[in-house]
């Protein structure tokens, strides 16, 4: 785990909580504007943030972590303001804590955090996945629509022959529909 603390004095109470609920801290910062440099430098499961109020540095920095680095985020904090609450949510903060830090809520806070990043992380590779199809769908319902109109044939035939064509060249179907629409904008 990497604390990143702007008040300082609770630095060594919450290292031991984190300490006793099992967890090991890996380094501890005082400063947002060094977060990105830190997580890249000790690359911790987690990040804790114990502040009185988010500021727009450490917002920043979050954002630049979850971008570059992700990883869960739990943030115990004092303020209470639904506009910075939602700019936490933005930057990535996995888990918004308000009215402080108690030892014995430290452990189940963590593990939810760990849990909804995952949960997140897995939904946004489903997401990524689903577009990625829909793509090389469009891109291949394309290249059918080319060998229709210059072949002649009917749907079923356009894509038996365009998977003939990528099962004889060993190639992937959506690679042979890409060959196709590039010929056919090559040649029109």
């Amino acid at each position: 785990m990497l604390v990143e603390d702007s008040r300082r004095d609770v630095v060594g109470p919450l290292q031991e909580t984190l300490t006793a609920a099992g967890y090991s801290v890996v380094a501890c910062t005082g400063a947002a504007t060094t977060l990105l440099a830190r997580v890249a430098e000790v690359d911790p499961d987690v990040i804790i943030i114990d502040t009185d109020s988010p500021t727009r540095d450490t917002l920043e920095q979050l954002s630049f972590v979850t971008t570059h680095q992700p990883r869960p985020i739990v943030m115990f904090t004092e303020e209470r303001d639904n506009t910075v609450i939602q700019a936490a949510i933005r930057a990535g903060v996995t888990a918004y804590v308000v009215a402080g830090l108690q030892p014995d809520r430290v452990q189940p806070i963590v593990d939810v955090a760990v849990a909804r990043f995952e949960q997140d992380r897995r939904l946004r590779e489903e997401l990524r996945d689903v577009q990625t199809r829909l793509a090389e769908r469009k891109v291949v319902e394309r290249a059918k629509g080319i060998l229709m109109r210059e072949r002649g044939v009917a749907e079923d035939e356009a894509f038996r022959l365009m998977r003939k064509l990528a099962m004889d060249r060993n190639a992937k179907i959506i690679d042979v529909a890409q060959q196709i629409i590039d010929v056919s904008t090559l040649l029109s």
